[in-house]
């Protein structure tokens, strides 16, 4: 019978096991807590201003403040632009039990298009639901007051009030003021390249046209910030501090809002331009182009059918002072003139004999004078003042057109003025190697004819055409037009610095005077093309008609507007300046499909100086004289 075998345990050995193991769990626990405790230090102690920073950024919030936009006044201090409180129907989401039906209540009650209603919609969805977003923009008085009565129907809807952008002028001076806009895609695109973002972050228009968006750093201030704490879900639980924005500076501009109204019903049912300037430094008294447009629109968000109607075949969204470009006709012909004189191929002196046409040596074709039976026998003063256009053809071949070319750029011809609008063609300046680069064909004795006269590919813009008779006006000097007057600075205003040109230097000074001459006695001559539109005026001034052809007319046809469309009938221009010994204002008339330059645009001319010479302003410019 087998015997169980009893194990007998080692208990000291266990024991030496379980201390072992204790001691190295003891270890491995140590060296944990090390670690934990480094950690700890190396969080709170080394990197303590580092992750405070984080929180508070988590915790700590800075809402940008937008500041209020600078005011713009005409040079009398007369308001052109300015800060209007509008009210808004806003909805704050989480507070609409059912938003759906909300907002179709609301459509019915105070009405709204369904654009405005998908717009809603869709910046929701981008929007946290505690945020309030606008429903309906500038309510009128009727909906305000309809939703005030019935406001405790819709908890969680509520009005709000803000400022926007308002003309009280509405179209006189669209063209030149411009306007400003929602921020779009693209406007954002140029703040980030510039570096503006975040001064744009609580701005929600921005200058798009004309003097607001030229001067739009100078107009939008700066952004300010409230510090505010937030809970996790982003809403802010208390505010901390606010740093107030800065608001845009007020600007002055030189025009004269009584003038741009003259100009406005001076073109009514035209399509054209008017622009007056001062002489003595460049200032643009006006700058008006018909048809125009309220601006007001575009500040709220302009509707389809709205944009479509300025679509139309009148273009009113074209300034045409600063954009439109024209042949400037006969009213070059002073200048033509003067470079005769100072190429010596003529003096004051020269005649030739006009029967009515024009024949370039060795052609038969014939380019006919304004008077069928000519102006027989004429000299430079004769020929500008009654506007021959035989002379200037003789002259014009005589010259030839590169020398036509870089004469009439120094008169800044073919380039941009620089006056402070975006919106600015430079027209087109003729010459062999433009036609050359442009067309890629020669260019033919024929067209320098034409130039001639202010036609063929010669345009310009009836501002380069008001900077160029300044220059004429002034014998040389040339200032770049310009619209800010100054603006202001704490209690100051700084005035604009007004660039002065190199001026433009002739051989003899006499060439200036000869010229000048002519176009005062084409004013104050009875046989003057000017005449009749200003006889009996109380000031003295000078000037020069121009009517260009638009389309071309067959050498054995006769003009005959009756029988054309409207709009291939003539243009009418003038230029011209007053008073004749120490012009005060320059102004230049261009109307598009009108007829005769002496017939159409010279009256309203007239009508321009008679304001600016008969109002308080203008005696006290006449006084000083």
């Amino acid at each position: 019978m087998s015997r169980k075998r009893v194990a007998i345990r080692d208990h000291s050995a266990e024991a030496n096991l379980f201390a072992r193991r204790a001691f190295f769990s003891f270890i491995i626990v140590t060296i944990a807590v090390l670690i934990l405790f480094i950690n700890l230090y190396h969080l709170q102690v080394e990197q303590h201003e580092l992750y405070q920073t984080k929180s508070n950024l988590n915790r700590i919030k800075l809402q940008p403040i937008a500041p209020n936009r600078g005011l713009i006044y005409d040079r009398h201090g007369r308001l052109l632009a300015t800060n209007k409180p509008i009210f808004n129907l806003e909805v704050i989401p989480e507070k609409v039990k059912n938003i759906e039906d909300t907002v179709d209540e609301l459509q019915t009650l105070i009405g709204f298009s369904d654009e405005d209603k998908a717009s809603f919609f869709k910046e929701m969805k981008r929007q946290r639901r505690f945020k309030s977003i606008p429903l309906k923009t500038n309510l009128d008085e009727t909906a305000l007051a309809t939703f005030s009565v019935n406001q405790h129907r819709f908890p969680g809807v509520s009005i709000e009030a803000r400022l926007k952008r308002y003309y009280p002028y509405k179209g006189v001076l669209t063209h030149a003021l411009g306007y400003v806009g929602k921020i779009n895609k693209r406007d954002l695109m140029k703040l980030t390249e510039e570096g503006l973002e975040e001064q744009y972050k609580a701005t929600r228009d921005i200058g798009k046209n004309g003097v607001e968006r030229y001067y739009e750093k100078v107009l939008h201030g700066k952004v300010g910030a409230e510090e505010v704490e937030v809970n996790n879900r982003g809403r802010v639980v208390r505010r901390l501090s606010t740093t107030p924005p800065v608001p845009g500076k007020d600007i002055y501009l030189t025009l004269d809002v009584e003038l741009q109204q003259i100009a406005q019903k001076a073109l009514k049912g035209l399509r054209g331009a008017v622009v007056v300037m001062d002489p003595k430094d460049g200032g643009i008294l006006a700058l008006y182009s018909n048809p125009s447009y309220d601006p007001n629109l575009f500040v709220h968000g302009i509707s389809s059918r709205d944009y479509k109607k300025l679509q139309s075949i009148d273009r009113p969204l074209i300034n045409r002072a600063t954009q439109g470009r024209y042949p400037p006709a006969s009213t070059i012909k002073p200048l033509m003139g003067l470079l005769g004189l100072e190429s010596g191929l003529v003096t004051e002196k020269t005649t030739i004999f006009d029967p009515g046409f024009y024949q370039i040596p060795g052609s038969t074709h014939k380019y006919r004078d304004w008077k069928p039976w000519g102006h027989g026998k004429v000299d430079i003063y004769r020929s500008i003042e009654e506007s021959c256009d035989t002379y200037f053809y003789d002259l014009a071949y005589r010259l030839g057109i590169d020398r036509i070319s870089e004469f009439m750029t120094g008169f800044g011809f073919g380039e941009k003025t620089g006056i402070d609008i975006k919106e600015e063609n430079s027209g087109i300046m003729p010459s062999k190697g433009w036609k050359r680069a442009r067309f890629g064909k020669p260019w033919y004795p024929g067209e320098t004819t034409s130039v001639g006269i202010g036609q063929s590919y010669w345009t310009t813009t009836p501002i380069q055409l008001a900077t160029a008779i300044t220059a004429l006006v002034n014998r040389g000097v040339y200032y770049p037009p310009h619209l800010l007057r100054n603006f202001q600075v704490g209690e100051q205003k700084q005035p604009y610095v007004i660039e002065e040109k190199p001026p433009i230097q002739l051989k003899k000074n006499r060439h200036w005077d000869i010229i000048l001459s002519a176009m005062h006695t084409t004013v104050s001559k009875q046989t003057g093309s000017a005449h009749k539109a200003f006889k009996g005026a109380v000031y003295d001034s000078a000037g020069k008609t121009g009517t260009a052809q638009v389309v071309t007319i067959g050498q054995d046809e006769k003009y005959d507007a009756e029988k054309i469309d409207e709009r291939k009938r003539d243009n009418a221009m003038y230029v011209g300046f007053a008073p004749y010994d120490d012009p005060r204002i320059v102004v230049v008339i261009a109307l598009e499909n009108a007829g005769g330059g002496g017939s159409q645009a010279a009256p309203i001319a007239r009508q321009v100086m008679d304001y600016y010479f008969g109002s308080s302003v203008g005696v006290r410019h006449a006084l000083s004289r």
